[in-house]
């Protein structure tokens, strides 16, 4: 091979044209406008830090696992396919630790600018394109965030805490009980329990004889 064969430039790959700032964005330009054209993508991508609500979400950070299906259609793009996230959170009975993985599925359509669907919908009723990238962050955000659940448990029969004692009733003993004092009593039946009998033997009427009585 001559030395100035050794300097041709090369063809970019598919990886190379994909912006490395954001791991979130497909190349439009591999899939072409071309009806029926299609586009698979699989591949990890980290969690950004707000994905999540109260008690559970996804780490920041976390890889998600993106296999997905780009089609052309005549209105634009149909973005279908699986999601397998990683979520960590407290159970809202007993507060215990969660670790869980969701399997979602996806199925969203992204409208050409200029398209009948882009100019009959209203601007939250459907995704448009802008540009060569899809950026796929929304879509998976909206998708994990509304799957979440806002009371999660870490089984379906926790019994939660115990009211009395405050620890958790599925490591508790089944015969476990708090001996339960009526709040008006209470304070009597503590002074029963502190203070010693004022009765003594030489109290009348006891220990009497039938003659003395």
């Amino acid at each position: 091979m001559s030395a100035a064969a050794s300097h041709r430039p090369r063809a970019a790959s598919p990886d190379a044209r994909r912006p490395a700032a954001n791991p979130w964005n497909v190349d439009l330009r591999e899939l072409g406008r071309r009806a029926g054209s299609l586009l698979q993508v699989q591949r990890t991508a980290p969690a950004p830090a707000d994905w999540r609500v109260e008690l559970i979400g996804v780490p920041e950070g976390a890889e998600i696992e993106l296999r997905l299906r780009l089609e052309a259609v005549m209105e634009g793009v149909l973005v279908t396919g699986d999601l397998d996230v990683p979520v960590e959170g407290s159970c809202a009975r007993c507060l215990e630790p969660i670790e869980d993985t969701l399997h979602l599925g996806v199925q969203e359509l992204y409208a050409y600018r200029g398209s009948t669907t882009e100019a009959t919908s209203e601007e939250d009723e459907v995704r448009r394109l802008e540009g060569d990238f899809l950026d796929l962050g929304p879509l998976v955000r909206d998708t994990v965030v509304l799957s979440l659940p806002l009371s999660p448990v870490c089984t379906e029969d926790c019994g939660g805490l115990c009211v009395d004692c405050g620890l958790r009733i599925d490591d508790l003993p089944a015969d476990h009980t708090h001996e339960v004092v009526d709040p008006r009593w209470a304070a009597l039946a503590q002074k029963f329990e502190t203070e010693p009998s004022t009765s003594s033997p030489g109290t009348p009427g006891e220990n009497a004889t039938p003659e003395e009585n």
